[in-house]
């Protein structure tokens, strides 16, 4: 406990019991040690005997004198490393010299680690003790680890592979969160707030204002996004980053060749939406990178990679053509639209990239190519025109909605798709992501006919990206939207048999979103294809805890509604049209509207 203290000449316990082995006198050998090492005051010595008539130990004296002055030491350390002089470090320095080999004494160990956190460059000799210590190495402050840290990449890996992998796991229990809703789903939260996730808070810290351990932080996320192909951690690279702008750290900011990108990016993604001057602004960020620089576009894929930027991506290109629809205009001759394409095409293809080195943007063909260059490139003379047929044919449907009886087409919505607009939903990521946002758009405007006819051709897409969980989460919110249509077979027929249930037992995240769905929808659907339902998404004995508790919820929700009685029908409103009417006052008359 007090090791440490004969090497700066201080007695300790065990020169007290030595001195009391060998003297003759032990009383007077006491009073001379008390002597030797109390406090050197001599005007103190002749106030201690009143303590002793008050019953005051002096133990408990010499005690809060150590504590007062320990406090008063700590706040003079950070005075000095606060302040401006020359030779303040050499003071902290020379301190750290005294203290240091009483670090092990718990009295004395914040007084050592205040020094060692306010010294900009601790002493190597220093640094390995404390690591080398693991109960040095726990207590000493971010500070000290950080110093630590940047020479040991392993240690700093240790420390920040738990976040990275809490992180994860909060990104999709958001995706499988109980709420189903399309006002609030995994998108809602501002970039802001994202940003104040402990996760974020805590790697930010780790980092400070160190750009040798925020580039491992990048290594690492670019090395666990290759090995897992989990597009979260293109979210956190964006985060971190953003997070170090809140803080306005300039000395990491400065150096991140992707900074300006991803704060213009980030104010698009707080308005879920790419306007004209933004987007001006991101194509100088992109048409900016110079010929030996190309290594930087591996960065910004992976930040366009981000699903928070993909969605504002796409959400924006489904505006645009629906804007270019009311102007009769062709969609390759909008610049915007174009950008945004070059843009999801960059943020779709970042795993190919970092995988391959290969850092050259994904072409966008503007004229007819041989159909093998479909997953290479986007053949917008090919697909936009089958895309925009299909965006069409809603549209006039919806128009023709609105017309009165004697003015509609006797022409029925159409059921089949155009061959090209089905194989880019198969054979390219970014017409697919389209295809995936434009089926989430009509059904956001409540269009049946036109969910009946896509959902299908979702079956078989790129990767299976129709059955991911960001796209479930998403679809499995906006069918709340047409809640009521569940009491219909067909359109059971269509959502269940027509596309979930026909890979949820070779796909449990589609079992568990198809079980999201019907805890919340179960009282609309069809009481006999309800029934049907819940025997075919009895979870197999080899299913995972949450399939068998989403389950066991729905099961037992479906045996409290039998219990229970059918809601009554609402009664007929006996508003009748009738308008307040001012009577005329009398004396006697209230001149309150009846």
């Amino acid at each position: 406990m007090f090791a440490g203290l004969p090497e700066l000449g201080i007695s300790n316990g065990e020169d007290l019991k030595e001195t009391l082995t060998n003297c003759t006198e032990p009383l007077k050998a006491i009073d001379q040690f008390q002597m030797e090492n109390g406090i050197l005051l001599p005007t103190l010595q002749s106030a201690l005997p009143f303590l002793d008539l008050h019953g005051t130990p002096r133990l408990e004296f010499h005690q809060s004198v150590f504590d007062e002055l320990r406090d008063k030491l700590m706040e003079r350390v950070a005075t000095i490393a606060e302040g401006k002089e020359d030779d303040r470090y050499g003071k902290l320095e020379e301190l750290l010299e005294k203290s240091f080999p009483l670090v092990k004494m718990p009295s004395i160990q914040p007084v050592v680690m205040q020094v060692l956190k306010h010294l900009p460059k601790v002493p190597e000799k220093k640094l390995k003790m404390v690591m080398a210590d693991k109960e040095l190495y726990k207590v000493c402050a971010v500070e000290v680890k950080r110093q630590i840290w940047q020479d040991n990449q392993a240690l700093f890996g240790d420390e920040v592979s738990p976040l990275l992998k809490q992180y994860i796991v909060e990104k999709e229990a958001a995706l499988f969160s109980s709420d189903l809703s399309i006002l609030h789903n995994f998108f809602s939260p501002s970039p802001k707030t994202r940003r104040q996730g402990e996760v974020v808070l805590k790697l930010t810290q780790m980092i400070g204002k160190n750009v040798k351990l925020y580039d491992m932080v990048l290594q690492f996320l670019r090395t666990l996004f290759l090995r897992t192909r989990n597009v979260h951690y293109c979210t956190l690279r964006a985060e971190l980053l953003m997070s170090l702008h809140d803080l306005d750290i300039s000395e990491i900011c400065s150096v991140d060749p992707c900074h300006k990108f991803t704060w213009c990016l980030d104010a698009c993604i707080r308005e879920k939406f790419v306007d004209g001057k933004r987007a001006r602004e991101l194509q100088g960020f992109l048409d900016g990178v110079k010929k030996g620089q190309e290594q930087v576009l591996g960065d910004l894929s992976m930040i366009l990679c981000d699903p928070f930027a993909c969605n504002t991506l796409v959400l924006s290109i489904i505006k645009n053509l629906q804007e270019l629809l009311s102007q009769d205009a062709l969609p390759r001759d909008s610049s915007d639209l174009m950008l945004l394409l070059r843009m999801l095409s960059l943020g779709q293809g970042a795993w190919d990239m970092i995988d391959s080195q290969v850092f050259k943007e994904p072409r966008l063909v503007c004229s007819p190519t041989p159909s093998h260059e479909i997953t290479n490139g986007l053949q917008l003379t090919r697909f936009l025109p089958a895309m925009m047929s299909v965006v069409v044919d809603d549209h006039t449907f919806i128009v023709e909605q609105k017309l009165p009886s004697e003015e509609k087409s006797s022409l029925s919505y159409p059921t089949t798709l155009p061959d090209a607009f089905i194989r880019y939903l198969q054979e390219n990521r970014v017409a697919c992501e389209m295809g995936l946002y434009y089926v989430l758009h009509i059904a956001k405007l409540r269009n049946k006919n036109a969910l009946q006819r896509l959902l299908p051709s979702l079956v078989e897409t790129y990767n299976d990206m129709a059955f991911g969980d960001i796209f479930l989460h998403l679809l499995t919110g906006h069918l709340t939207l047409l809640s009521d249509e569940f009491g219909s077979e067909d359109f059971c027929s269509v959502v269940f048999d027509g596309f979930l249930l026909t890979s949820y037992s070779s796909k449990e995240n589609v079992h568990r979103h198809a079980l999201r769905m019907l805890l919340h929808l179960h009282h609309k659907v069809l009481p006999s294809y309800m029934e049907t339902l819940v025997k075919t998404l009895e979870p197999p004995k080899q299913s995972s805890e949450p399939v068998k508790e989403l389950y066991t919820q729905l099961t037992e929700k479906l045996e409290a509604q039998k219990k229970s009685p059918p809601p009554p029908d609402e009664p007929p409103s006996l508003d009748l049209g009738l308008h307040p009417v001012t009577v005329p006052t009398t004396a006697a008359t209230p001149t309150t509207p009846i």
